[in-house]
C-alpha cells in the first residue's frame, strides 16, 4: 500500500469514526488484528451503541483510531465491553448462527 493510499484510507476512517462518536455522545475504540485481511476498529458509544470498521492494515487502523476524537483502548474488555447495548437484531442473529436457526436476512 502506497503512502498516498494509506493516508487516504486513514482520512476516510477518521471521518467515519468521528461521525460515529459525534452521533453517540463520544466513543471508545479498540483495534483488533484480523490477519491478512487487516484490522477491525470496534467502537462503543457512550450511549451503548456499537459499530465497527475494517481497515486494510493494523497500522492504518491504529493511526485512524489515534487521529479520531475517541479514546483508544488496549482491548475490547471491561468497561468498554460492559457498555455495549444489544438489541433484538443482534439476539436473533446470534441465535441463528449458534443453534442453526433460519438466516436473519
Amino acid at each position: 500500500m502506497s503512502e498516498k493510499s494509506e493516508a487516504r484510507a486513514v482520512g476516510r476512517l477518521v471521518r467515519r469514526i468521528d461521525a460515529f462518536a459525534s452521533k453517540h455522545g463520544g466513543a471508545d475504540a479498540g483495534v483488533e488484528y484480523l490477519g491478512r485481511r487487516g484490522a477491525r476498529i470496534v467502537m462503543v458509544g457512550q450511549d451503548g451503541s456499537w459499530g465497527d470498521l475494517v481497515a486494510p492494515t493494523y497500522a492504518v487502523a491504529q493511526e485512524a483510531a489515534r487521529g479520531a476524537d475517541v479514546t483508544l483502548q488496549d482491548d475490547f474488555a471491561g468497561e468498554m465491553a460492559a457498555r455495549v447495548r444489544t438489541g433484538p437484531y443482534e439476539w436473533r442473529r446470534m441465535a441463528g448462527i449458534q443453534i442453526g436457526g433460519r438466516p436473519n436476512t
